[in-house]
């Protein structure tokens, strides 16, 4: 078996099993073993219900006292089991699941292992696993790895598949990093590590395994923008720039005055535009430091040198908003160029309008999605393309205008606080320019990190700022309920806020929707028609609305601090001033004080500093953060030190080896290939 061989090769896997792995992303063999875990089950010793705390999953061991009969209402069928716990009662609820009914005997002793709830002096299970004694003594202390699913496909054949590739001897990995490498670093066989992070013997093998994958994931990462960085450092300037008057009085005329951050790093931008070599930039900024108007200039020098420049933003609200604020301006200023907006939802008609627009000319700036730089797309003289770091320009993107003829300048935009340390290890193919002041006019936002017993309080508070006309986003962290999670969920909580609030407009907005749903939701909300919108964090980039004044965080801890502050940026955006809630479900000390920094400061760079600190080894699949390069496993903030390693490795080899073609080498520089070819991963979000 090949790591290229297709799934259907896996004995006990079909065409119709092949289609469910295919729906997340599994087609080879390659691409099963390197889909990771996103958690681990680990069953441990039975508690007496003294030791429980609310909310929390739990084993306990009692003897069934009662069963009760099989209840029918609307849309469920219910039964109930007393079982006695030492000298407490525990009722166990299952619900659809009649047959269950009759795995019970009366003063039978069983594991009942689940979420327990406690109400007054009740403790309650719902939908609890259960098992007799001697199943769970098997289980006892054993990691079991819990996959991200879909519909049909099930933990159980995700388990089965991996395990017959991995541990029957199917496909042997040859180790491709140098034994040098392995030895200065302390990291483990690649093939040892696969076994171990889809079946760990214990925490320690776990983390041991996961260390080297994210080296892994990160060193190739490295190399291959490194090697971008060299390709691009050969490649002149082909539409090279000069600074145009009407730049300059477009500046004088703006109806704030330019920060001095923001004039050094549009120095920055003109050097290279005038440079000997193509620009690859990335511009970092904190939330409302005011990098779209260094982008918008950039767009209009580009067009005034006989250019076209194309902002590429995330979703078609934005480039609505983008597109009615830069024909405004160059309107006022009586600029001649021609702005164009191509998104997904225009007319056949008004796409091939705007096409023949963009081939012949006509259009100088292009506004749009990534569909801007497919190959349907054809430009006259494209000399500029800025985008946001959630659409990375990388390597197939530049391919694509390469083969077209044409190597713009690059800006990458990007509001994602990242340590500078470690920016310059991830955005190694791009010169970094910080805009680290915020405009004067702008008021700080007022936050509180509150529990649940501050929602009624929370509530009327919204209420109050509705009554005065201004608008509010609500985040929660999760789509649907999950058994073992209780996290707010948008669905629900936007019809229970509907009944609590029912004068309210209130809208829901989510990733599973479909692209024109969420675009509808959001132009209604950007135009005021929705008064509440509740949101997962597909809000987090994407809508601008100067009106909304409050933003609620539900489950905050479940988030990473830099994502939080990414979200807090949806609100003070406009004079009024504006508030951020971030509601804890956990009381915590430790939740307490990593969200009390959101608390302290409104410094995007200092919060990323700080949660570096608080986060140490702790939670390696839970809290993420956001808006950075996603990688499988993982996490440039927590996995920092591993980052530097890697970064470090990638130095040394290609330092005694630029071309990797030393026979040492020669296992790296094919993965390195393969990883390249499936697009580089992060390398072109």
């Amino acid at each position: 078996m090949k790591l290229e061989d297709s799934v259907l090769k896996i004995k006990g896997i079909g065409e119709k099993t092949a289609v469910l792995f295919a729906k997340v992303g599994i087609h080879t063999i390659e691409d099963l073993i390197t889909y990771y875990p996103r958690a681990y089950d680990t069953y441990e010793e039975p508690v007496e219900l003294a030791q429980v705390e609310d909310g929390r999953k739990y084993a306990v061991q009692g003897i069934v006292r009662s069963v009760s009969a099989v209840k029918r209402y609307a849309k469920y069928q219910v039964f109930t089991v007393q079982i006695q716990v030492g000298e407490e009662q525990l009722s166990g609820t299952w619900f659809n699941m009649p047959f269950l009914r009759n795995h019970f005997q009366r003063g039978g002793q069983y594991i009942f292992r689940g979420i327990v709830k406690i109400r007054g002096n009740q403790y309650k299970m719902e939908q609890p696993e259960h098992y007799t004694l001697g199943d769970y003594e098997q289980l006892l202390h054993v990691m079991q790895p819990k996959y991200p699913l879909t519909s049909g496909l099930t933990g159980n054949m995700v388990t089965k598949a991996v395990r017959q590739v991995l541990e029957c001897g199917e496909i042997s990995l040859p180790e491709y990093l140098p034994e040098k490498i392995l030895r200065m670093y302390r990291l483990c066989p690649e093939q040892e590590a696969l076994e171990a992070i889809h079946f760990p013997e214990n925490d320690g093998s776990m983390r041991r395994a996961r260390e080297r994958l994210v080296f892994d994931e990160f060193l190739l990462f490295i190399l291959g923008i490194r090697k971008m960085r060299e390709s691009q450092e050969m490649l002149l300037n082909e539409a090279r720039m000069i600074e145009a008057e009407e730049i300059r009085r477009l500046i004088g005329h703006l109806p704030y005055e330019l920060t001095g951050a923001q004039k050094k790093v549009w120095q920055e931008i003109l050097t290279d535009l005038k440079g000997d070599h193509i620009m690859s930039r990335l511009v970092q900024g904190d939330v409302g430091s005011g990098k779209t108007i260094l982008a918008v200039l950039a767009l209009v020098m580009a067009g005034l040198n006989g250019y076209q420049g194309a902002l590429i933003v995330p979703t078609e609200v934005l480039a609505k908003q983008h597109f009615a604020s830069v024909s405004e301006l160059l309107a006022e200023n009586q600029i001649p160029l021609r702005p164009i907006l191509l998104t997904g939802s225009m007319t056949a008609k008004e796409k091939r309008l705007a096409g023949e627009a963009i081939a012949d000319g006509s259009a100088q700036i292009i506004i749009g999605t990534h569909a801007l730089i497919q190959e349907k797309v054809n430009y006259h003289r494209l000399g500029l393309v800025v985008t946001d770091e959630q659409h990375r320009f990388g390597v197939r993107q530049r391919e694509t205008l390469a083969n077209k003829g044409l190597h713009p300048h690059v800006l990458v935009m990007s509001a994602t606080p990242i340590p500078r340390t470690l920016a310059i290890i991830v955005y190694g193919d791009l010169d970094l320019s910080v805009v680290d002041e915020l405009p004067a006019h702008r008021l700080p936002i007022k936050n509180c990190v509150v529990d649940e017993s501050y929602r009624p309080s929370a509530y009327r508070f919204m209420e109050k700022e509705t009554a005065l006309g201004h608008q509010v986003y609500i985040i929660c962290p999760m789509v649907e309920e999950n058994e073992e999670m209780e996290l707010e969920n948008v669905t629900d909580y936007t019809a229970r806020l509907q009944k609590l609030l029912p004068k309210h407009r209130i809208a829901c907005l989510h990733g599973k929707m479909k692209p024109k749903e969420k675009n509808e939701i959001m132009e209604r909300f950007a135009a005021g028609d929705i008064q509440i919108l509740v949101s997962t964090t597909v809000i987090e980039v994407g809508i601008n609305v100067p009106n909304a004044t409050v933003m609620m965080v539900e489950n905050a801890e479940r988030f990473g601090l830099a994502q939080l502050h990414q979200l807090r940026g949806r609100v003070g955006r406009g004079a009024a001033q504006s508030y951020c809630i971030f509601m804890s479900g956990s009381k915590g000390k430790e939740t307490k004080k990593r969200l009390e920094v959101l608390n302290q400061s409104n410094d995007g760079f200092y919060i990323a500093g700080e949660d570096l600190k608080l986060r140490g080894p702790g939670d390696l699949f839970g809290i993420r953060q956001s808006g950075v390069l996603e990688f499988q496993l993982g996490d440039v903030f927590q996995d920092a030190k591993v980052l530097k390693a890697a970064s470090e490795a990638a130095g040394r080899i290609l330092e005694e080896d630029p071309l990797l073609r030393e026979e040492q080498h020669l296992a790296l520089a094919e993965k390195l290939n393969r990883y390249l070819k499936k697009g580089g991963e992060n390398l072109s979000l």
